[in-house]
């Protein structure tokens, strides 16, 4: 019995990450968006009843299907029984749709048409953008307000009260989770796409979690670009080349970790790990997104991403720098100065990547320290020890703590020789 707990209590969250949001799409498509509560009730008590169910009775055989099932009943229970349907949700309702009758379905296209209207919905330009961003990752891709805060680098208490306020925007909006049309995807497009990008960020190099990679949340992100690609209304350069950038960093996740969970840096990576099909698929988004004549950020990260999965190429280095000096100009942040500075040292030699470095000042940030510590280790082992110790103090996540504490030992060893 215990060994099936602790199978069910494993799956559980996997699902919930998968599954959850899309119930919840579907349900807000029945119930309209003012009553986003209800639907998120219903698809908690799904979970909370698999919870239940599942550690007793053990895994049904199509654990999704026993969800939506559920997910059903409930709906069909609200429908007929509970008060709030005849006093709040009925009144709403346009009694000529579909929407009265409760036997609706969770069919992949359902699924699949929910969710592209969600988060469209989710991002109201009403809100500001990093509300409109913080209120599609909880809703849509069911981050915590913990890993929503660790994403913007930003204390819990102002999540929440950006997801407050764009909340009630949301309930108070007239958007309709049915039809997509070209101004709405023109007006909220931007916003998906980062929202899309923080989410698959998180995955890819987690800040909040005991693991530095979260393969749930790249492939989350990764299927929800995959349906904006296939929009004909949103399938832009700017997404193609988000999911081209998608694939080639999945291509490398394989090798970016060892048996123990630890990280394996660029240059230790055992390149015949990396996805040789997830590579194809980076290079077909890639070649979608420059059938047209603009540029964006993520077309500039995708290059950056192909470079780093062609080892062969002499001048790789100097390409990925050239790139990040457009991308710097396009969209800086600390990291992508950082990454710049990596690139330069790599083109122009350690100690002019060092200068190139301590010019940015970005003490407040783990990974300058880090940059540094690997900038000297050739040169001044202690300088190099002591800025591991730096950045060690500041980094938030265990996985990054633990390999530095590695490269900490391995500098202490070789020196002691």
């Amino acid at each position: 019995m215990a060994e099936q707990a602790a199978t069910h209590s494993d799956l559980l969250p996997h699902l919930f990450r998968l599954e959850y949001t899309k119930m919840t799409a579907v349900l807000c498509r029945h119930f309209g968006l003012q009553h986003i509560a209800i639907a998120e009730d219903i698809a908690s008590e799904t979970f909370l009843r698999a919870a239940e169910t599942w550690g007793v009775k053990g895994i049904p055989e199509n654990p999704a299907a026993w969800l939506y099932a559920v997910a059903k009943n409930k709906t069909k229970d609200y429908l007929k029984h509970l008060a709030v349907f005849e006093t709040r949700v009925k009144p709403a309702m346009d009694k000529s749709e579909a929407a009265m009758d409760p036997d609706f379905d969770f069919s992949p296209q359902t699924i699949t048409d929910s969710q592209l209207a969600m988060i469209f919905a989710v991002c109201n330009p009403a809100n500001s953008k990093e509300a409109q961003i913080c209120l599609a990752l909880q809703i849509l891709c069911g981050f915590s307000v913990e890993e929503i805060a660790a994403a913007f680098l930003t204390k819990k208490e102002t999540i929440k009260k950006r997801l407050l306020r764009a909340r009630k925007q949301l309930r108070e909006d007239h958007f309709e989770i049915k039809v997509l049309d070209k101004e709405t995807i023109a007006a909220r497009l931007d916003t998906v796409l980062k929202t899309l990008y923080l989410l698959f960020n998180e995955g890819y190099f987690s800040t909040s979690h005991n693991h530095a990679i979260r393969k749930d949340l790249c492939s989350e992100a990764m299927r929800l670009t995959l349906i904006l690609t296939e929009s004909t209304l949103a399938g832009t350069t700017a997404a193609n080349a988000l999911l081209a950038l998608m694939c080639y960093q999945s291509s490398r996740l394989d090798a970016r970790e060892n048996d123990m969970g630890e990280a394996i840096l660029y240059e230790q990576q055992d390149s015949s790990l990396w996805s040789r099909p997830l590579i194809e698929k980076g290079n077909y988004y890639l070649v979608n997104a420059c059938s047209g004549e603009a540029i964006s950020q993520y077309h500039l990260e995708a290059g950056i991403a192909y470079w780093h999965t062609t080892p062969a190429d002499q001048h790789k280095w100097e390409y990925i720098l050239q790139l990040y000096n457009q991308l710097i100009q396009v969209a800086y942040t600390p990291v992508t100065a950082l990454n710049r500075a990596f690139a330069f040292a790599k083109v122009h030699g350690q100690q002019a990547g060092i200068r190139e470095t301590e010019k940015l000042q970005l003490m407040e940030h783990d990974y300058y320290y880090a940059l540094l510590a690997y900038l000297w280790a050739d040169t001044d082992v202690n300088k190099a020890i002591d800025y591991y110790h730096k950045a060690i103090s500041l980094s938030r996540s265990a996985s990054t703590r633990k390999t530095l504490q590695k490269a900490v030992a391995a500098l202490q060893e070789s020196s002691a020789h």
